[in-house]
This record gives structure tokens, sequence and C-alpha cells, in this order.
């Protein structure tokens, strides 16, 4: 526990020094904060879009051009241009070829949505879901260095654990008998309040993959963010034994369920929700933090840094 603690301050002065962490602005009050949970975002044409779980009706959309302040965009995606009326969880959404792709959840059901912008209107071509399971959700892409896609996601079957298939060329459709298992809930602090592998997401490094997802239920205090490592896509995949590599940063409760980006400079951030306070879940807010993978004991590791800043909503 001490080597885990020390190699963490050492990381964050490392952090500061070289590679100029963020400043954080003034303390936001939760009632001005962005009101995403599971939140994403896409940096195109020098402007950041943020996307999550908010609207009954459809898919939010959030504009910034400094990932402090940000406003209301209105619905990129509305549910009469979706499958499904309700539960419209985990947006993600990818410029390739000029079109813009939102891969979402409505209905604990996976789905994909395609616009000409990042504000959308993103409609659903064929209003049914990717995927045959009835309880699939957080479906997110990568595509890898020779340009196959994939398309992870979690199924719910006694416990959340996460999946990969690879896609078609048209971004959309699994190929079929290409399902693979990736994990499932196996360390204690994954179990504390149900079993649950979620929110997943890729990073790749040289020849590494890194997974880094979600662990433990949503609503709990120490819900919090872990990854596991593999040189393949398909697996195996190891847990990092030092997880969860993001819980209780400093004020915040209920903090997971986010993506990696990198913003203009090119430099590598997460984004993540929290609860709205220490008694209230909802509306979960989002925060960001830097992000980095070092070589350290002899195997490169991942860090979310604890100094995350709070954007603000700008009405």
């Amino acid at each position: 526990m001490m080597n885990r603690i020390y190699k963490s301050l050492i990381f964050g002065i490392l952090l500061s020094i070289h590679t100029g962490a963020i400043a954080a602005p003034k303390e936001v009050a939760p009632e001005e904060r962005v009101p995403l949970a599971d939140p994403f975002i896409l940096l195109h044409d020098n402007t950041y879009y943020a996307y999550g779980t908010h609207s009954r009706n459809g898919i939010a959309v959030y504009i910034s051009n400094d990932l402090k302040e940000w406003h209301e965009g209105g619905l990129a995606l509305h549910k009469k241009d979706s499958f499904g009326e309700k539960w419209f969880w985990a947006p993600e959404v990818y410029h390739i070829n000029g079109k813009f792709y939102m891969y979402y959840t409505a209905e604990k059901r996976i789905c994909v949505a395609t616009a000409d912008s990042p504000i959308g209107p993103f409609k659903q071509v064929r209003q049914e879901p990717m995927h045959p399971g009835k309880h699939v959700i957080d479906n997110t892409l990568f595509i890898d260095d020779d340009g196959t896609p994939y398309l992870l996601y979690v199924v719910i079957n006694k416990g959340f654990s996460i999946y990969v298939a690879e896609l078609e060329k048209d971004y959309m459709t699994i190929k079929p008998d290409t399902e693979t298992f990736c994990i499932r809930p196996k360390q204690r602090w994954e179990k504390l309040e149900g079993k649950v592998n979620e929110g997943p997401s890729i990073v790749k490094h040289k020849d590494t993959y890194f997974l880094l997802y979600s662990g433990n239920g949503y609503h709990s205090q120490k819900y919090g963010i872990g990854y596991a490592t593999s040189e393949s896509i398909r697996g195996p995949w190891k847990k990092s034994p030092d997880n969860p590599i993001l819980q209780l940063p400093r004020k915040l409760v209920g903090s997971g369920h986010g993506a990696p980006f990198y913003d203009k400079r090119g430099r590598l951030h997460y984004v993540f929700h929290a609860h709205y306070n220490n008694e209230k879940i909802h509306p979960r807010c989002m925060h960001i933090s830097r992000a980095s993978i070092k070589y350290i004991d002899k195997r490169e590791q991942l860090f979310i840094s604890d100094r995350y800043f709070t954007p603000r909503l700008v009405k």
C-alpha cells in the first residue's frame, strides 16, 4: 500500500513539472456544473463537444473552446430518430470519413446513429439494436492500427462483464461469430455493491492495449476506475494490481464511467462523472483529469490524476 501511495505522489509531481498539469479553475458549485453522466468528449475542428447521459428525450450535446466553460447545444439525438423510448445512456461520437457516428444505449440495448455534424441531428438508419442481447449496454468504438474497427460493450448476466467484437466496414454491423469475452468482476473493489465492470474504453500505447473500465455499482460512493492490459484487442486481459486508479478523488464520490481523449495540445485526459454531492447521486456531473502512461517497475502503467477540474456550464 505504501509503495502504491508513494508512486502516486511521485507521478503527481512529475505530471505537474514535466507536462504542465491544468490549473484548476475556481470552485464550481454543483448547480453550475455540466450535468452529464457517462461523459464523452470529442475534439473536432478545434472545438470540444461533450455528450452524456442526461436527457429523457435523447442525447444532449455541450460545446466548449477551452474545456473549462461549456454551453448547451441542444439535443444531438432525439428519441424520434432512434430505437427505444427511454434510458438514453453513455453516448460516444467519432468522426470517420466525413461522417459522425454516435454509439449509445437505449432501453438497455446498444445502438448507433449517424449525422453530418457533431451537434446532429443524429439519426439511426435502422432503428434496431446492434446486438441481439436484451441487456447489453455501454458500446464503445476502437479502430486498430490496421484499420479494423471493433466494438466493446457490456453484457449484463449475473453481473456486468465486458466483451469485444469486430465490426464490418460500415462501422454499424457486428461481424458474426467474432464476439470475445474480455473481463468480469474479480477484484474486491469491483464487487462492493454489485458485481460490475462497465463503461469500457481503449487506449493503445505502442504494442499494449489498455482497457479502462468502471467497477462497483454506479450508486456507490466507492464507484471507481480500473484498467486491464493485453497484447491483443481480443485478450487475454490482465487487470492492474494498482486498481482502482481513480476512486474518491479529493472531495468527489461516485467517480467513474468516463472516456479518454486528447486535448488541442495532444495531451491525454480522462473525463468522468461523479455524484451531485455526498448526499445526492443525481444529477451526476462532469469532471476532467489528466492521464498518462508511464513505464514504472518494469511495466507500462496508466495513471489518472486526482487533481481533477470541474467544467462550468455558462448560460
